[in-house]
């Protein structure tokens, strides 16, 4: 037998969350990256230098897409490129993993979705944090009905983005970095999804927005309100430009039980608990990308690519969030309830 072709990776940004790109496909044994692509070439070779990559290096993405080794796309640039670059690269029949946001307009979702249809390409969009270990004990426990059916939940997303973090010159901007929730706060809306369930449906939305840093051109706070479908309800939170260590808070109340973050309360799982008992775990606790899960993400990416099966976070699901995120925002600028869908 001959030796397995392994897929050709490309990484197009060469930020600090390209890096960690890179780490993990290199860790993957079906995979090899070929190519790096940025608006400079001093910063795309500097990240080939960094994890000794004899690969080739472009600044311009279409012959960057050319490239005939090119089987997989990862999407590392400034949100406002995603879209964009997601449908040229569905075209070009990439496989594609798309960093968050997946765009910042709504009428750029379904553009999207169309093109990876057609193209019948695999997408994952990184919303790592379904692959850290607190999300995973969280949703095996929900599985297991440890808390009956949730009818209220909050997700917290606080962490402060400051000039010490060198997204922070375009995160400010409304035109690249969007809004709290698409350029960070998305998480939250996301784990209010995983954890609710992702086929559960928000019919409205109630959101109200701040600002205490100036330099930003949008509102750095937002907090609002979620009604689900089946009458329960949930509160979102995010925060970019609060002064405290990253926070991400969970809190689940069911029927039968409430989890806190890693503690749980459950008459199901045991009887006769007089306090929560906590769950011994890794939690989300940083907002550096080295903590996060990338290997996890992007074994899971290649394993869809290789057995032809659909992500649970591919895009057609991340549409779902941002459609959540879209309507916050327009709720908060609007200072009104909005109904979902609203495409």
């Amino acid at each position: 037998m001959g030796e397995e072709r392994k897929l050709g990776v490309g990484i197009f940004g060469a930020g600090w969350v390209a890096g960690e790109h890179a780490r993990a496909y290199l860790n993957n044994p079906h995979c090899r990256i070929v190519a790096i692509g940025s608006r400079t070439e001093r910063s795309a070779k500097a990240l080939a230098d960094r994890y000794g990559l004899d690969v080739r290096i472009y600044t311009d993405y279409q012959k960057f897409l050319d490239d005939p080794e090119l089987d997989v796309v990862s999407i590392c640039t400034p949100p406002n490129l995603h879209a964009q670059e997601t449908i040229e690269a569905a075209q070009a029949g990439k496989h594609i993993l798309i960093e968050k946001a997946i765009a910042i307009k709504l009428e750029d979702l379904p553009k999207m979705e169309k093109a990876v249809k057609e193209a019948g390409v695999k997408t994952v969009v990184s919303f790592v944090l379904r692959w850290n270990p607190l999300f995973q004990c969280i949703k095996s426990l929900l599985e297991e009905d440890a808390i009956g059916r949730i009818f209220y939940a909050e997700v917290d997303y606080w962490h402060g983005i400051g000039p010490w973090y060198k997204q922070y010159s375009w995160n400010i901007r409304k035109d690249v970095g969007a809004s709290s929730l698409l350029s960070a706060g998305c998480h939250a809306v996301d784990a209010m999804r995983y954890f609710l369930g992702l086929d559960k449906k928000v019919v409205e939305v109630f959101a109200y927005s701040t600002k205490i840093w100036q330099e930003y051109e949008y509102d750095p706070t937002i907090a609002g309100v979620l009604k689900f479908e089946d009458g329960s309800i949930g509160k979102i939170s995010s925060s970019i430009e609060c002064t405290t260590p990253y926070q991400f808070n969970i809190d689940l109340l069911g029927e039968s039980g409430t989890i806190r973050n890693n503690r749980i309360y459950s008459k199901k799982l045991m009887p006769g608990q007089t306090d929560y008992a906590v769950i011994p775990t890794i939690l989300p606790d940083s907002g550096e990308v080295t903590h996060h899960p990338f290997q996890g993400e992007i074994d899971h990416f290649i394993d869809c690519i290789l057995n032809d099966v659909e992500s649970h976070v591919n895009l057609s699901d991340a549409i779902k969030t941002h459609e959540i995120i879209f309507a916050m925002d327009q709720s908060a600028a609007e200072g009104r309830p909005v109904k979902l869908p609203l495409l």
